[in-house]
């Protein structure tokens, strides 16, 4: 059987935790990944028909068409099928929800006639859908739809020169150690309406909030002093709560406090409304 040996463009997926769903569930699980993976592809410019695809159980190896741009292997496809699968998952029950560990690698395989593939570059592949980073990823986002860990090899000729739509800022370093294999691995979890934060973490103030808190604190009047003799704190009340000579008449507000004592809204029309203990 005569074989041809080619660069072909890698791609892998696995199902997490497919076992225990029972056959039904597991069968409509499968009919829909193929579905979405064959609109991603073609959306992505990617023969579905002229990719040689491998039948995992859980999952799927697809070998893209020689020629094929690694770069669209990232964008637009992972975002797709994020995507798609994402929209499925939202309508979907627990037993037919669907989450992937996806991984990516280029090398030169044997092509046979038949279809068949072969090479070191698969054996990578493998060991990167398995691999621990991966896993934990999606262990630690629970709510992302997808983990992608693509070799070395792949980032630098596809994530790294910042083509559009890939952003190589997304993807983290890792060490990839499984069974013999061990090299280094880029990570990438597509965004899943934003990071979750850690554990009695608080978000960050910005500058504008400081700002804001700073403004409005200046604009509070102080209260008056408990142990001041009561002319002077009342005729500090009264300074407050005068208004403005120079306000124009109509409905102007005037927001003091009264010794301690309470808050009083005096409107321009000669309203004056006491709140708080009397």
């Amino acid at each position: 059987m005569e074989e041809v040996r080619e660069y072909r463009a890698l791609f892998a997926v696995d199902i997490v935790g497919s076992s225990g769903r029972g056959d039904v569930a597991l069968e409509q699980i499968r009919q829909v990944l193929s579905a979405a993976l064959h609109a991603s592809f073609t959306r992505s410019g990617v023969d579905w028909d002229d990719c040689l695809r491998h039948d995992l159980g859980d999952g799927m190896r697809i070998v893209a068409p020689a020629g094929t741009p690694e770069t669209s292997l990232i964008h637009p496809l992972v975002h797709e099928l994020t995507a798609r699968l994402r929209a499925h998952n939202l309508l979907a029950g627990k037993p037919t929800r669907i989450r992937l560990r996806m991984a990516l690698h280029a090398g030169s395989v044997q092509v046979g006639r038949d279809g068949t593939v072969s090479g070191r570059p698969l054996e990578v592949l493998a060991r990167l859908l398995d691999a621990e980073p991966v896993r934990a990823a999606l262990a630690q986002a629970p709510e992302a739809t997808t983990a992608l860990l693509v070799s070395e090899h792949f980032h630098e000729t596809a994530v790294c020169q910042g083509r559009p739509g890939i952003e190589p800022a997304a993807f983290r370093r890792v060490d990839v150690r499984e069974k013999e294999f061990a090299a280094s691995g880029w990570l990438h979890v597509p965004a899943y309406g934003g990071t979750p934060q850690s554990a009695g973490s608080a978000p960050d103030r910005t500058s504008s909030d400081a700002d804001r808190t700073s403004s409005e604190s200046d604009r509070v009047s102080p209260a008056p002093d408990p142990t001041a003799p009561e002319s002077d704190r009342a005729s500090s009340d009264a300074d407050r709560t005068a208004p403005d000579a120079d306000a124009p008449a109509g409905n102007t507000k005037v927001i003091s406090k009264a010794s301690g004592h309470g808050v009083i809204y005096a409107l321009g029309n000669g309203t004056m409304n006491i709140g708080g203990k009397q």
